[in-house]
């Protein structure tokens, strides 16, 4: 299925993409028990259920009550499964529904919205229906709740999470793998940033637009488990030379002394992923560090973090054609055959793994494995306008969320690409969050 940016959806290729999207869905839960789906896991995250008639929710509130060319329902998502009227540490509580009748009610709303679907004109002049993008919104909303179900199994209580399968990764290659903090120089200049398309980006990407960058330097990849493990054992944590005062005070709070799911035991390290535990690995990416980590790691190394104006340019610009491209490696489609995203390998990939996932000034790894910290603060561009609702971007913009780039290895390929904004707290760890220093030419 072609699912270029822009490009227009037939209504076979929709009602195709929301089933797969509802197959991957149920395939990620369909091992766990009724307790396990509704039990918290951890109080930053929902439990399963409520995850689950979310999802419903929204595709009803979306697709039936406001995919009809009338104005949208002012009242948008109510009772349960508000997000807004039920903080997720205290969604345990809600009287949410048993796995049966979760699951038969979101067959019932899936049936009406493909009932729906045939009769609805894509052509129409309503800007939700005009080339399908309603139907994307939806789908990327069930992406994202994939990747956030994702992060509360990783905090399962009791027996750890067992993925229905692993998809097997590529071997990486021996040779041609960036050395370990190596940099490349982007040498400024006008850069275009965000996007102007209407069929799939979120409003908070959009419009396109000029901006006038400095020159800079930006890591090759990622920085890796063994340089973070460097940074700890040198006592990073100890030093509060490399923290912020934010960082400090989070510090002090949480006890933090290495990154989430990191364990040791004399000289030797290990991270768990889901019900795998490993030794770290010197060729993967770190994950699990908040924003305050990330900071204090490029402090230490001399560096600092890219603002998402210089991760969007080095990921997405050509500097000597002055072109945009929709990925680092061009225009097709995020896929698991370019980049590690998808979620099924369950695992981030030893650098290098993916060839053609190279950005044209030659950065590795923009796309996939980890979630990439920046320090700008999430603010609308230029120009910005809501739509259509104000609850995805518009009420978070400010100074209290970070912006992270680029998707991680449980990031579906139809809800990543070069102009996508990520946002969180910056204590956050449960995010599947990693980072790559810049600094300044």
């Amino acid at each position: 299925m072609d699912l270029r940016v822009g490009r227009r959806l037939r209504t076979d290729e929709i009602v195709d993409l929301l089933t797969e999207a509802r197959c991957r869905t149920l395939r990620l839960v369909g091992s766990l028990s009724d307790e396990d789906l509704r039990v918290q896991h951890d109080p930053l995250m929902s439990p399963l259920i409520w995850d689950l008639g979310h999802i419903g929710h929204f595709e009803e509130v979306w697709l039936l009550d406001n995919a009809d060319g009338s104005p949208a329902r002012s009242e948008g998502l109510r009772g349960v499964y508000d997000p807004f009227r039920n903080p997720r540490a205290l969604r345990a509580d809600l009287p949410l529904p048993g796995a049966a009748s979760c699951r038969r009610a979101l067959e019932r709303i899936r049936s009406a919205v493909v009932e729906r679907l045939r009769k609805l004109d894509l052509d129409s002049d309503d800007p939700l229906l005009r080339d399908g993008f309603v139907f994307r919104m939806v789908l990327q909303h069930e992406y994202q709740h994939n990747e956030t179900m994702l992060q509360t199994l990783q905090l399962k209580r009791g027996d750890r999470y067992r993925p229905p399968e692993r998809r097997p990764l590529p071997e990486p290659p021996v040779a041609d793998r960036p050395g370990e903090g190596a940099m490349v120089r982007f040498p400024g200049g006008p850069v275009e940033i965000g996007t102007d398309d209407p069929t799939t980006a979120y409003d908070n990407e959009r419009p396109r637009h000029q901006v006038e960058l400095a020159p800079f330097f930006i890591d090759v990849a990622p920085v890796t488990e063994e340089a973070y493990r460097r940074f700890v054992a040198a006592g990073g944590y100890e030093d509060p030379t490399y923290w912020s005062p934010e960082g400090r005070a989070w510090l002090e709070e949480s006890g933090a002394a290495m990154p989430k799911h990191w364990h040791r035991e004399g000289r030797r390290w290990t991270v768990r992923v889901m019900d795998q535990v490993r030794p770290l690995d010197p060729r993967r990416p770190v994950c699990h560090v908040c924003h305050h980590e990330a900071e204090a790691y490029a402090r230490f190394a001399g560096k600092r973090l890219p603002t998402e104006l210089e991760w969007e340019a080095a990921a997405t610009w050509d500097p000597p054609s002055g072109r945009k491209s929709a990925y680092p490696w061009g225009e097709e489609p995020a896929s698991p055959e370019l980049a590690n995203i998808d979620a099924l390998s369950f695992q981030t990939a030893p650098i290098g793994t993916y060839r053609r996932n190279v950005s044209p000034i030659g950065c590795y790894g923009m796309i996939g494995d980890v979630w990439e910290w920046t320090s700008s603060s999430f603010l609308p561009y230029p120009g910005y306008r809501t739509f259509p609702y104000p609850e995805y971007s518009e009420v978070f913009f400010g100074d209290g969320y970070k912006v992270l780039r680029g998707g991680s290895w449980a990031t579906r390929s139809g809800a990543i690409r070069g102009t996508f904004r990520n946002w969180d707290y910056p204590v956050r760890r449960q995010i599947f969050s990693g980072f790559r220093c810049a600094k300044d030419a």
